[in-house]
């Protein structure tokens, strides 16, 4: 009986977040605040049951290469994560989410409170995720939890910038993978902030 009154309670108590949400993040989960630059972001899910992707992002063949199917793994060590893991990554202050697309694609909309550093120049910028320069190049034993993502599992930016880190230094165990991207990300009518 207790069960049964503690799921009740907890059903009445969601109803109200829920009365306005058809499609929610998870069963228990109708949308997320998560701290951004600019402020704390509500992350959430398209409410119109008929919302189509559109454009680029509806496209399900690039010619590869460039554009070729990514592994599961971006590389050893390295755990590959979907959108729940993601959004406790973005939840946490201490972790850094990263769009390593170049910034092109990042003003075009991005994840809320991801931040942009591009592939290309990730090595560059490891002193944004915990590490100190020394003369042998990076230190990264304060190294943050970071989670990379690009485009989608078609798009070898944050493959490509997980593997520069790692042989800078930055250690795999702090790296994770979202391999859905923004196509991914796109598809299941989270929010975009940005173009």
């Amino acid at each position: 009986m207790k069960r049964f009154a503690y799921a009740l309670g907890l059903l009445c108590a969601g109803g109200a977040a829920w009365a306005d949400v058809t499609v929610g993040i998870t069963k228990d989960m109708p949308s997320v605040t998560v701290p951004t630059a600019e402020g704390e972001a509500e992350i959430k899910r398209i409410q119109d049951t008929d919302n189509k992707l559109m454009g680029d992002w509806a496209k399900t063949s690039r010619p590869c290469p460039d554009f070729c199917i990514q592994p599961f793994a971006a590389a050893e060590g390295v755990r590959t994560i979907g959108e729940l893991e993601l959004i406790e990554m973005l939840k946490d202050p201490e972790a850094v989410v990263v769009d390593s697309r170049t910034s092109d694609w990042f003003q075009g909309g991005t994840i809320p409170g991801a931040v942009n550093i591009p592939y290309s120049y990730v090595v560059d910028e490891l002193g944004k995720l915990g590490c100190e320069a020394d003369f042998d190049g990076w230190d990264c034993t304060e190294a943050k939890s970071v989670a990379l993502f690009c485009n989608g599992i078609w798009c070898g930016q944050s493959p490509t910038a997980i593997r520069n880190m790692i042989s800078a230094g930055f250690p795999a165990e702090k790296i994770s993978y979202y391999r859905g991207g923004m196509q991914v990300w796109r598809m299941l009518g989270l929010t975009v902030t940005g173009g």
